[in-house]
């Protein structure tokens, strides 16, 4: 049996739009606006892990789909990137969807899908577990793809007899009612108070032309 280590190395892994949508419905905020660092620090803190590093990943919109999401996005992974943050960003695919409407009927829209996203954040979880480079891996997400990364951890947990967690964190409240987190990880609910400490100052939307 796995000796579990008293000083913990942890490595958090950003699903950037993931996180994003569950803030929008557990507590209504329109973009995202936590800062990446002071989660995942916080998170840490609060179970005594030290954190060692940070992966976030976000598909980007082209400035011809969205002028002012692709602005968002490109302003706040620069800054990211002075903070220490290791991003991956990748331009978003666009395919036609129909979509029903109130009164029945239907109609035909573009949407943008991430597409290589969720492939990189697995890689990344399972290479830094093969190379030994942390004893938790902190995925702030919910998309349950990633219960089979949980797995190929354990594997290696087993393989190198070694004591390796996987944790997922994720906002929770009264008015979200998607409580799970990733099936084979440790859940941690992320509460509105602990969010709130966490919202970066810096607002990253275009300012309104004038």
């Amino acid at each position: 049996m796995p000796v579990e280590p008293v000083e913990k190395r942890a490595i958090a892994f950003f699903d950037a739009q993931n996180l994003f949508y569950a803030a929008k419905y557990a507590f209504g905020y329109k973009w995202p606006n936590y800062d990446p660092r002071a989660l995942a620090s916080a998170v840490c803190a609060n179970k005594g892990w030290d954190l060692k590093d940070i992966y976030f990943y976000t598909g980007v919109p082209s400035a011809q789909a969205s002028a002012f999401w692709n602005h968002f996005w490109t302003a706040k992974l620069a800054v990211m990137g002075t903070r220490g943050i290791k991003a991956f960003s990748r331009g978003l695919k666009y395919r036609n969807q129909t979509v029903l409407l109130g009164d029945g009927s239907t109609t035909t829209v573009l949407v943008g899908q991430e597409k290589g996203i969720d492939v990189r954040l697995a890689l990344d979880v399972v290479r830094l577990a093969r190379g030994n480079e942390y004893d938790v891996g902190l995925i702030f997400s919910q998309d349950q793809d990633l219960s089979e990364v949980a797995d190929e951890v354990r594997s290696i947990s087993v393989d190198q007899d070694r004591w390796i967690k996987i944790a997922c964190a994720y906002p929770v409240s009264p008015t979200y009612k998607n409580s799970r987190g990733i099936n084979g990880t440790d859940w941690i609910g992320v509460k509105r108070v602990l969010y709130d400490a966490c919202i970066d100052p810096k607002d990253y939307r275009p300012k309104p032309k004038t």
